[in-house]
């Protein structure tokens, strides 16, 4: 490759000058895009942090096995049908081990451990995500943790823990070790999506679709032979399962996999500190919870985790 054209390409994708150099305006147009994917990610457990209340405002009691099929194979199969892609290759067990970690087994360990467990305890377990995904990436990616990642991941259980944990919080052996497995999951999900990426040409629809459609069918069978169909489903029944469908599990899920793809997996991690945030905020607004000076600080340590955690380099493209 010729100079001339060494310095076309390094600008066209970089922006650099001809001395390889990046300037200060190319670093902050960088951190800016990077941002905006963070907060397009962000909206994914966000939305989750929304399921608590639907849940219990809108679905059939004692059916949470079902509530997790009905968000994952619908949402599945409706991407399929959109996209009208399926996976070739090795993508075929690829896909069928992300949908089991994400969906298939993520979601009934999520629910035992959160029948088992205060929600506060639940959640606090559930905030140790971005220290699994440092300490899987260093097997997986070949990436080392930073001290201020280190220290962003303490600050933010810490956070989680003063968010939402009570002083009469019960403890069971059971569900502890299937939050942790669930929370363990899922942050495997996310380094090996990083490390696989996506197939070329094929859309993170598509993509997505692949990962909910295979958890959905592991999820279906079990939910039926256990909870089985309630006698009828109610207006509020369809509007509740329709919202955790499509816009919190197949949008969701979408832009979580789309900052998957383009951030660092640490930074992604940390987003998922925004669940409890958003749930502790809905009771705060929708059932008429208030909260205390102990969770205000919480809520302060959260947010300057989530802000810590990021890495504000320049995004990824595909």
């Amino acid at each position: 490759m010729s100079v001339s054209a060494s310095v076309s390409t390094a600008t066209a994708q970089g922006g650099s000058t001809p001395g390889g150099s990046i300037t200060p305006r190319d670093s902050a147009k960088a951190a800016k895009a990077a941002a905006g994917i963070a907060a397009l990610a962000a909206i994914g457990p966000a939305t989750w942090g929304t399921t608590y209340v639907t849940t219990t405002e809108l679905l059939p009691p004692d059916r949470p096995l079902l509530a997790a099929a009905l968000r994952a194979l619908p949402a599945g199969l409706i991407l399929l049908a959109l996209t009208r892609r399926l996976p070739s290759g090795d993508w075929w067990w690829k896909a069928a081990v992300l949908g089991l970690l994400n969906f298939g087994a993520f979601f009934p360990l999520l629910f035992f451990g959160a029948y088992h467990l205060p929600g506060g305890v639940a959640s606090t377990i559930s905030a140790v995500m971005p220290l699994l995904v440092a300490g899987f990436g260093i097997g997986v990616l070949k990436v080392r943790p930073t001290r201020r990642t280190l220290i962003a991941g303490l600050v933010g259980v810490i956070g989680v823990a003063l968010l939402v944990l009570r002083g009469s919080a019960a403890v069971d052996a059971a569900g502890i070790t299937a939050m942790l497995a669930a929370t363990t999951l899922m942050a495997l999900a996310v380094v090996l999506s990083k490390r696989w990426g996506r197939p070329e040409g094929v859309s993170l629809l598509a993509l997505t679709g692949w990962q909910l459609t295979a958890g959905g069918l592991v999820l279906a069978p079990v939910a039926l032979t256990a909870e089985g169909l309630p006698d009828h489903f109610t207006g509020a029944n369809v509007a509740g399962y329709a919202y955790l469908g499509i816009i919190g599990t197949a949008l969701a899920y979408a832009l979580w996999f789309r900052g998957i793809e383009r951030l660092p997996a640490s930074s992604v991690s940390f987003l998922g500190l925004t669940n409890p945030v958003v749930a502790t905020l809905a009771g705060l607004l929708l059932l008429g919870q208030t909260l205390t000076p102990w969770q205000v600080g919480g809520l302060v340590l959260v947010v300057a985790s989530v802000l810590l955690g990021q890495n504000l380099r320049r995004p990824q493209r595909r």
